[in-house]
């Protein structure tokens, strides 16, 4: 029973860091839909470039959780401060490759064919994203590390607190006002890039004095990089980041996609999506919870607890996702009103939303699963099981059945087929790492957990 209450507790003070960040978006879908139909037509399609971008990159960073966690049930933490100071350089490394490509996005925009007339509100969106990405993946590391120590509560007050900035930001930003001229979809990027310095700052003066980080012995000057502790991180981090990128872009590719149908399609997708994407952070919450106590126990030496701990979280993630599709697809046609007035708009989220709903309980078990996978550093299978499925039958799938027709189905020229198609690969997936979770402790039952010294 403490276990449970311990996970519960970790889940849902990273869920309320997690909806106060979501509520960003939130906040900025809503202030844009009621700036233009065109200026949350370009929000939907710069935002899918750049969570694209920030998630994967992201993913290498808070795929060091199992790592820190496990130095931490293994009592080791002069090794997981040398960690920390080594992940620098892979933050460094990631901000690099994030800016050149949200700097230069004209290929992508090309490719997916975004119309011209909103190609350049989508570039002055993202130019000023790529000044917001290194705060960003520094204050992800100040993230997993009191995560793996099992305080995210240090985490999200400051998320929390930085909604009531961001907010009036936004709407400031993009419709003018006390001199300001209106900014459009630019707007909520100029108010995103203030709120991430303004987080990076106060995460770092949590680690500078706050004395649940003193035995760590964070303050130091950065070891030259460590050849062996950086392939380390890279092994698990690597392929995690990729892997999370293939589920990210099999969701947010869909945006660009749509952005061919016109602005009232791709609307209607940012609400769905958006959604979507609220609703994940319940599951994304506690599978962090669970990855966390799992990696501790493993670090200290109990793998079966570690095993009964990784079944118990993915109970609780099934159940809590029954209950919210059900919710939403009963409510789906008052939360689409939540964003816009325009009834067209209305109309076809509340359609996307009843397969939002669907998706979403395989979402979830899938997201809680490949979590726990990362627990025991299998992070290859689960690569190549995304490229596969993700891309292959749900994103491509849906392309083909919306634009050129699969079999003995006609094209089929809205966003509703790319749902559909990523709905059941979802279920596919979901299925996959439910067996691996079930086999790889059982693989690794007589193998101890990786060392934990440098």
């Amino acid at each position: 029973m403490r276990e449970s209450l311990l996970i519960a507790r970790h889940a849902v003070t990273v869920l309320a860091g997690q909806l106060a960040v979501m509520a960003f978006g939130v906040a900025d879908t809503m202030v844009a839909a009621r700036h233009a139909q065109e200026t949350l037509a370009a929000l939907s399609i710069g935002s899918a470039v750049f969570v694209s971008v920030y998630v994967a990159l992201m993913g290498v960073l808070q795929a060091l959780l199992p790592i820190w966690a496990e130095q931490h049930g293994a009592r080791a933490g002069a090794a997981m401060g040398a960690s920390v100071r080594q992940s620098l350089y892979l933050a460094s490394a990631a901000t690099l490759l994030g800016m050149a490509v949200l700097l230069s996005p004209g290929l992508i925009l090309r490719w997916t064919e975004v119309p011209d007339a909103i190609q350049g509100e989508v570039r002055s969106y993202l130019a000023i994203l790529a000044w917001a990405l290194a705060p960003a993946l520094l204050f992800r590391i100040y993230s997993t590390l009191s995560q793996a120590l099992g305080y995210p509560q240090l985490v999200t007050w400051l998320q929390v607190a930085a909604l009531f900035v961001k907010v009036p930001l936004s709407i400031w930003f993009t419709f003018g006002g006390a001199g300001l001229a209106p900014q459009g979809a630019a707007g909520c990027a100029w108010a995103t890039l203030a709120v991430n310095y303004t987080l990076l700052a106060l995460g770092l003066a949590m680690l500078r004095r706050h004395p649940m980080y003193a035995p760590l012995q964070l303050w130091r000057l950065p070891e030259r990089p460590d050849v062996e502790q950086l392939a380390r991180l890279l092994r698990l981090g690597l392929p995690a980041g990729l892997s999370i990128l293939v589920e990210v872009t099999s969701f947010t590719l869909m945006a660009l996609f749509i952005a061919r149908q016109g602005a009232l399609a791709s609307s209607a997708h940012q609400i769905a999506a958006n959604l979507a994407a609220v609703l994940y952070m319940v599951p994304l919450s506690l599978a962090i919870a669970v990855s966390a106590r799992v990696s501790f126990w493993r670090g200290a030496g109990e793998p079966e607890h570690a095993a009964r701990v990784a079944w118990q979280g993915l109970r609780l993630a099934l159940a809590l996702a029954l209950a919210m599709a059900a919710l939403l697809a009963l409510l789906r046609v008052p939360a689409a009103s939540l964003y816009t007035s325009d009834r067209a708009v209305v109309q076809l989220a509340a359609t996307l939303l009843a397969w939002v709903a669907l998706y979403h309980v395989a979402d979830a078990v899938q997201t809680l699963c490949i979590f726990v996978l990362r627990s025991y550093h299998v992070t290859l299978a689960p690569l190549a099981i995304y490229s596969v499925l993700l891309w292959g039958a749900g994103l491509a799938g849906g392309y083909a059945l919306a634009y050129r027709g699969l079999g003995p189905w006609n094209a089929w020229h809205a966003p509703t087929p790319f749902w559909v198609a990523s709905a059941l690969a979802l279920y596919i997936v979901a299925g996959v790492f439910t067996a691996l979770l079930w086999a790889v402790p059982r693989w690794q039952r007589h193998r101890p957990a990786p060392a934990q010294g440098g």
